[in-house]
């Protein structure tokens, strides 16, 4: 079945197409395009009109193209558009005007990744699912996702996220939800917002895209709760289901534990009944990811019951705290590769994470976060209490200043002004049996770090 044919596309887009084609994907990048795909040329750090005649040859169906490139013959089958980044959104609206799916949205501070991935999950296990394969949560990644819906899926799971005002209600608008979920309120992104109380109002308008009887699904435990419910409320919202630990929670976290095999257990109430769920992944966090999916899944009005054991299957993704042994002089270390990204409550969960794995020493190697403003220096130095439960910890970046700076002597490892630099010292520091966490804002290029540590030979 294709995804697209040349009708549909001409339509959604009102474009020019000569060719009587269909496509089979939507792919903006040529190094994991696949044959049959339509690629769109998006201009963003770079323009991908430089890389349609690659695409072609790789075997793409058709290009969407504002232009024809150098290079590209004439006869060449494109979908001509004014706008390609525009021409995506149509597509991706007219994919969810054709879809009989159920919806949900998931944004929030930190965790939306992994409620998105355990959603996938989920539903997976009640109907063919469709998610993002990574975090496609931005002005192009929403309508991505979407322009990549499958016709027959029965769930669609988008990842909505912002990093200034005004971004997410657009997003959500063509999401078109009947779910939505807020995973948390906290300071990511704070430089931009100005306030606590912004990021909850932007997180909230998340309810602005719900159809119809919608459900919006927040955080109980929140100090902004009640103002997110006034949110939801007046966008339309049907009902309001609260999730975490408060003993008002309709989907309540009773309990959660991590176990000496490194899994984190725990017990989720929704409504009456309790749900017991192990997940091969170590984190408190995970429980409370867990908890706000399955409230995504009552809000849609679907069997728990049934939808629960899925999670045994989940893992943390690349760059996000799944563990592998690193070769060390002796012997190895276990790596906890969370290099993605990094958030003032998504640091402090992994360092507690982390002072809980056994191990000869706890290693803690740090990068700058972002987005912060006038609150890093302060966010940053607040987290010495929580890194100086690790043995040992590295900082790399001129915001890791102000952290490093608290540790007590016996703490610190050292400081360099950027990943590149801090890899080799982490890598020389290491000895058998220890455990060591990278982490840190993706601009921080802590990957470069993790390259250090899984890189052979001398």
């Amino acid at each position: 079945m294709s995804l697209w044919t040349a009708p549909e596309l001409r339509n959604a887009t009102a474009g020019q197409l000569d060719s009587s084609l269909a496509v089979a994907g939507v792919s903006i990048d040529t190094r994991s395009l696949a044959p049959g795909d339509l690629f769109v040329a998006l201009r963003d750090q770079r323009d991908g009109h430089d890389f349609v005649a690659e695409a072609l040859r790789r075997g793409a169906a058709v290009a969407m193209v504002d232009h024809v490139p150098a290079g590209v013959p004439g006869d060449a089958p494109l979908l001509r558009v004014p706008d390609t980044l525009a021409g995506l959104a149509a597509l991706g609206t007219a994919a969810r005007a054709r879809s009989r799916a159920r919806f949900a949205a998931v944004t929030g501070s930190v965790g939306k990744t992994g409620t998105k991935d355990m959603l996938r999950l989920l539903l997976g296990a009640l109907g063919p699912t469709h998610a993002a394969v990574a975090s496609y949560n931005n002005h192009w990644g929403v309508p991505l996702t979407l322009a990549r819906l499958p016709r027959d899926a029965a769930f669609a799971v988008i990842e909505i996220g912002m990093n200034n005002p005004g971004e997410i209600a657009p997003l959500a608008r063509i999401a078109a939800p009947h779910a939505v979920a807020v995973t948390t309120v906290a300071e990511a992104h704070i430089g931009h917002m100005g306030s606590l109380a912004a990021v909850a109002e932007e997180k909230g308008s998340i309810a602005l895209g719900l159809v119809p009887g919608g459900v919006a699904v927040l955080p109980r435990d929140s100090a902004f709760y009640a103002r997110l419910v006034e949110i939801a409320h007046a966008a339309g919202a049907a009902r309001v289901i609260g999730f975490g630990r408060d003993p008002a929670a309709e989907v309540r976290l009773l309990e959660a534990a991590i176990r000496p095999e490194g899994s984190t257990s725990c017990t989720i109430a929704v409504g009456q009944t309790s749900h017991q769920v192990v997940m091969p992944a170590m984190g408190l966090h995970h429980a409370e990811n867990a908890c706000c999916a399955l409230a995504v899944v009552a809000a849609l009005g679907l069997d728990v019951a049934r939808a629960v054991p899925a999670l045994a299957q989940y893992a943390p993704g690349a760059g996000r705290g799944a563990p592998r042994e690193v070769a060390v002089p002796g012997g190895t270390a276990l790596l906890i590769d969370e290099s993605y990204n990094a958030a003032p409550p998504a640091m402090r969960a992994a360092l507690q994470t982390l002072a809980e794995r056994p191990g000869l020493r706890r290693i803690a190697v740090l990068g700058d976060m972002r987005e912060l403003g006038t609150f890093s220096a302060e966010l940053h130095a607040n987290l010495a209490p929580v890194a100086a439960l690790a043995d040992l910890v590295f900082c790399c970046g001129p915001e890791m200043t102000a952290l490093y700076d608290r540790l007590p002597a016996n703490r610190r490892g050292a400081h360099a002004p950027d990943s590149a630099a801090l890899g080799p010292l982490v890598k020389a520091a290491l000895r058998p049996g220890d455990v060591v966490l990278v982490k840190g804002a993706l601009g921080s290029r802590m990957a470069l770090v993790v390259q250090a540590l899984t890189e052979t030979g001398s």
